[in-house]
């Protein structure tokens, strides 16, 4: 190979590289549970036939709006990431990127979710997910390190995208937005703190105010966990109860209920990692067959 091909095949191999450090900066697996949360509140919303074309509209308009979100996160924690074991790897602490990289790209998805979706769904949907980056960039992230309430907080933005399919179908709120925004809301709160469990050092050694960190002694996270367990076993019924899913959802979401507020039991006596695991695992089943069910038995369709 002559020095010109090979140097043609290293800008090719750098060139590659760095797009897919700019797809890992976007969080793809984080971006897809987004939209399929937001693609159930659309079709639980839809009051007759679905409109495909329109759902595709609030799919590609929300997933580049978060895509754009979680990368500006990365650019304003990068020296945070670089202090944690599990975060060091990522595109702008290894170096892959640059801040102004991550800066005009996440600026630019952000700004281009949100224009797409006041052009071709509407106006509501925007301002929701507007809500979204509002909260999550400028209240959620900076509160991480100086509150552990900042675990709350960041769950009101991680519950809104089934409220943007919701209103993106429907074009204004309803009750029923409010219980699939109270399902996801109480969800992240056992799912958040399992993962702040098992990473609890890492997270200290960053600066990141979470409830373990701040609480080490366990009491305050254990009560958090199995409230919002409890909690999230009779909100995950309202479903069937205000008419949006049939009695097949009742019985899978008391069955799923049940499942992970025992997985908090266990958590809460026995402290250890394997039981944050089991927590984790559990929540992360939870919320893709509770909504697969929501919207196999849907009422009305």
């Amino acid at each position: 190979m002559t020095a010109k091909a090979q140097a043609l095949e290293h800008g090719r191999s750098q060139t590659k590289m760095r797009l897919l450090a700019f797809v890992e900066l976007t969080k793809p697996r984080l971006v897809f549970m987004i939209l399929i949360t937001t693609f159930a509140g659309y079709y639980l919303g839809s009051l007759n036939s679905l409109d495909w074309l329109r759902i595709l509209h609030t799919l590609v308009g929300t997933g580049l709006a978060a895509a754009g979100v979680l990368a500006l996160n990365q650019h304003v924690e990068r020296d945070l990431d670089a202090r944690m074991e599990r975060t060091r790897n990522r595109p702008l602490p290894d170096g892959r990127l640059t801040p102004t990289d991550a800066l005009i790209f996440g600026t630019g998805l952000t700004a281009g979710g949100l224009v797409y979706l006041v052009f071709f769904v509407n106006l509501l949907s925007c301002l929701v997910v507007a809500t979204i980056v509002v909260s999550y960039l400028f209240i959620y992230t900076p509160l991480k390190q100086k509150s552990s309430f900042c675990t709350v907080v960041g769950a009101v933005p991680g519950a809104l995208p089934p409220v943007v399919g919701w209103v993106a179908a429907r074009g204004h709120f309803s009750m029923e937005a409010g219980v699939l925004f109270g399902i996801l809301f109480l969800w992240q709160m056992p799912h958040s703190l399992s993962i702040a469990c098992l990473y609890r050092d890492d997270y200290a050694q960053a600066g990141f105010q979470l409830l373990p960190v701040v609480y080490p002694d366990g009491d305050s996270t254990r009560r958090q966990i199995l409230t919002n367990c409890a909690a999230l076993l009779v909100v995950g019924l309202m479903p069937t109860l205000v008419g949006l899913s049939g009695i097949l959802y009742f019985f899978v979401a008391l069955t799923l209920g049940a499942g992970l507020l025992a997985c908090g039991i266990y958590l809460a006596i026995s402290q250890t990692p394997l039981a944050a695991k089991r927590l984790l695992y559990a929540s992360l089943i939870y919320l893709p067959m509770l909504f697969l069910t929501m919207a196999f038995d849907r009422v009305g369709l």
